[in-house]
């Protein structure tokens, strides 16, 4: 027993930690690593939302053809696209509006803002847009509109 305790006091005595080198040398690998990976990864994040605004533009707009195939038109723009989820008042009467509504929530694009809609469109029949990033009408390349033109 006398033995054990000596052999447990010298695996204490003869282990030691990092030295400071070593912990700066892998601080530094580290710091190499994301400064080369990062900027790919955020690049892609920008990438998915610009999918995931596209991708409900579609589901949108497939509601508004069921809309329209039902009530033989599209919901106006003071209606707007809330006639989706819920039965819209004023005119035109939406008279075979489905129970449950079109879409059980209107989706908010990737940056937080509501979707565009206007009908009669200015490109078509409808115009369904988000205003991207920024928030505002136009915009340079990272922060432009998206719209049905767009899954065309």
């Amino acid at each position: 027993m006398n033995k054990y305790r000596n052999y447990q006091n010298y695996n204490y005595r003869h282990t030691r930690g990092f030295t400071l080198i070593e912990i700066i040398v892998v601080v530094v690998i580290i710091g190499l690593l994301a400064a080369v990976i990062a900027p790919n990864i955020f690049g892609q994040v920008e990438e998915a939302r610009v999918k995931k605004a596209l991708s409900d533009i579609r589901a949108i707009e497939s509601a508004l053809n069921l809309y329209r195939l039902d009530n033989f038109n599209y919901p106006t723009t003071e209606q707007g696209i809330q006639a989706l989820v819920s039965k819209p008042t004023g005119g035109p009467e939406a008279k075979n509006w489905r129970k449950g509504g079109y879409l059980p929530r209107l989706p908010l694009d990737p940056w937080g803002s509501e979707y565009q809609y206007a009908s009669p469109g200015t490109n078509g029949e409808i115009d369904l847009f988000t205003f991207g990033a920024d928030g505002k009408l136009g915009g340079e390349e990272n922060n432009k509109d998206l719209s049905l033109a767009d899954l065309r």
